[in-house]
Formats: structure tokens, sequence, C-alpha cells
């Protein structure tokens, strides 16, 4: 297809998936919220994207939200090939370390779909991006959120940026955004935190006419090697693995979002901040790349206890040291640096705010 890109069809694209997948979470149970997917990768691919809340690891969160007898907590990340997985296995040891709890790492489809884990229980902490907390939250941004606002959503801690990356192969000679004009590109999961900024960004800087694919991080990789499409948009920290992976066998360049572009897009959408790529993140990508980006969040819901929150919450920030994954970001002075929705009180409770 060739879209015209929309304010109306931004919401419509980024909500068809959440609207099929938040049918369970909201007919007839609009006190547990809705939901969705998608945000800093999907490796655990298409069922995570549509398929969100009820039915992953929900046994997981029974036990975690109140701190129950076995302390099992429920965590949902993301894709394994970008940073919320892994770093959530990081956070995984240092918490079991430190406490009593047990955390079980679920692969998701990241932001909006666990939302959706979080409203329904199924998840006790996820991380999310703190754009598509402001939606849900707000009942605004996506379709899928419209008129079904999660408030029993809360945050803990902001963590890093999620830098937005347009990765292309040199080949393609695509080296601004001007040059998307008529490319297929594919802008993350369907419903996905991805897709949304993707779309948010075409529209702002007049892209309308490109065909639109939908897959993971780790499939668009393959399908830029394969020539199946001439860009992608990635959100996620750098370096993404499955970024890193592609320039080991391909050239490859990263579009810039700067200048005016930069500018108008930025004015459009508030959550946006300014970020570089440095050179030399990516083989063959040696001088640094302005682009812009979100913020990456962790975030629980209203039901799971202070006590829990607050242990998890002092776990994590107490033992940066053990961290190996963004540490130049993360910290107890910027996390709440961009928190965009209310803190839980737990979290209130460590950092004193």
């Amino acid at each position: 297809m060739s879209p015209t890109v929309t304010r109306r069809r931004l919401l419509e694209a980024s909500g068809s998936a959440g609207i099929v997948a938040l049918a369970g979470c909201i007919s007839g149970d609009d006190e547990d919220g809705s939901d969705g997917d998608g945000g800093s990768d999907n490796s655990s691919d298409d069922e995570n994207s549509t398929d969100v809340g009820g039915d992953t690891d929900g046994e997981d969160g029974d036990d975690g939200g109140d701190g129950g007898s076995e302390a099992r907590l429920s965590w949902h990340a993301g894709g394994t090939s970008g940073t919320y997985y892994p770093l959530s296995n990081e956070i995984k040891t240092v918490v079991e370390d430190a406490t009593d709890y047990t955390l079980t790492v679920q692969s998701t489809g990241a932001s909006v779909e666990n939302v959706g884990s979080l409203s329904q229980g199924n998840a006790d902490f996820a991380l999310i991006q703190n754009d598509i907390a402001s939606f849900a939250v707000n009942g605004t941004g996506i379709e899928a959120f419209q008129g079904n606002a999660i408030e029993s959503l809360r945050g803990v801690a902001t963590l890093y940026p999620e830098t937005i990356t347009v990765v292309t192969l040199a080949e393609n000679d695509i080296s601004s955004l001007s040059d998307l004009s008529g490319a297929t590109i594919n802008t993350g999961d369907l419903g996905s935190g991805t897709q949304v900024n993707a779309l948010q960004i075409l529209e702002t800087v007049g892209i309308s006419d490109f065909e639109e694919q939908n897959a993971s991080f780790s499939q668009a990789s393959d399908q830029l090697a394969n020539g199946d499409i001439d860009a992608a948009f990635v959100v996620g920290g750098w370096p993404v693995g499955a970024i890193e992976d592609l320039a080991t066998s391909h050239d490859i360049e990263i579009v810039p979002i700067d200048g005016e572009n930069r500018e108008a897009i930025m004015e459009d959408a508030e959550w946006f901040a300014e970020d570089t790529i440095p050179g030399g993140t990516y083989g063959g990508v040696d001088s640094d790349v302005e682009t812009i980006a979100v913020q990456a969040m962790i975030a629980t819901h209203a039901d799971v206890s202070a006590d829990t929150v607050e242990t998890v919450t002092a776990a994590i920030f107490d033992n940066l040291d053990e961290l190996s994954i963004k540490t130049d970001f993360i910290s107890v002075d910027s996390a709440q640096d961009g928190m965009s929705i209310d803190l839980h009180e737990g979290a209130a409770a460590y950092f004193d705010v």
C-alpha cells in the first residue's frame, strides 16, 4: 500500500492491531484497563504484537503483586534482539541477589503490549516508552487507548534514551528523511511504539508516499539484507543488536534526524528529545549521527504493594554498579527525568519525592 499519512491515519494504523488485542481486555472489563504492544523490539515476534495482556505468563503476576508467599514477580521486557530484554535479565539478577523476590522475565512486543499486561495484572513490572505511558494514562495518542485510559498505570523510574534510528543500506542512496519518499519502509510491528513514532515522524516531515511494512527489528534487518525494504525505523537504546549484526555483513547508513526536521518533530511531539548516535557505534558508521529519542522507563500498576515496589526499586538503584547495559544513563539523579505519569507510592518513597 502507499498510504497518505494524516494524523487520523496515524492513530488508525497504530491502533488497528491494538484494538484487536484489546478486545479481551476492555470489553465488559473497563476496570481492568486496556493494552496493546510494541516499542523497543519484538523478536519473539508477531504473536506477541497482537495478542497481549491476558496470555503471557499470567500466573507469574498473581503471586508477585502483593509480595505473596512465593515472592514471585513477573517482569515484562521486549524482544530478545533489543535492549529491554537483556537489561531486564540483568535487573533480574540484581533483584534476586538483593531481595527474596524471584523475577520471571518475559519476552514481549514491548511498550503497548506491556501496558496491557500491567493493566490486566499479568505483569508486576515492565519496561515501556514514556510517550506510550502518557498515551495510556491519558487515553490519547493511539486509537487503542482512545476512551480507555489506563488509570492504574504507575511510574517507577526512567532509565535511558530510546533512540530513534532510521537504518538503511548504503547502496540504497538514502541519506536524508526526504529520500524516504516513495520508499518501502518497515515502521515496526503493528501497534508498536516504534510504529507510532515512525508514523509521527514521517507525517511531520511530509513523507506521505511510501509503502509500509510491519515487522520486528530482527525481521527488518533480514528484509534490508534481502532488498525487500529500503529503510527501517528502530527504537531502542544503542547499540541495537539487530543493527550491529546487519553492519557486520552489509554497509549500512544511519539516516540523520536533524536541523529543521528535528525542530519540527520535537515541536509536534513534546516527548521527543535531541539525541546523538556516536560514531563507531555501528560498523562502518564512523561519524556521529544526530537524531531524537524517547525515554525508556520502568512501570508498574497501582495494585502492586508499596513495600514491593520500594524493595525492587531499591535493589536496582542501590546496585547500579552490577549492571553493564546503559550504565552511562541510568542513575538515581536522573531517574525521574522525563517521567510522564504518576509515580507509584513505593517508588516515591525510595526517591523521596
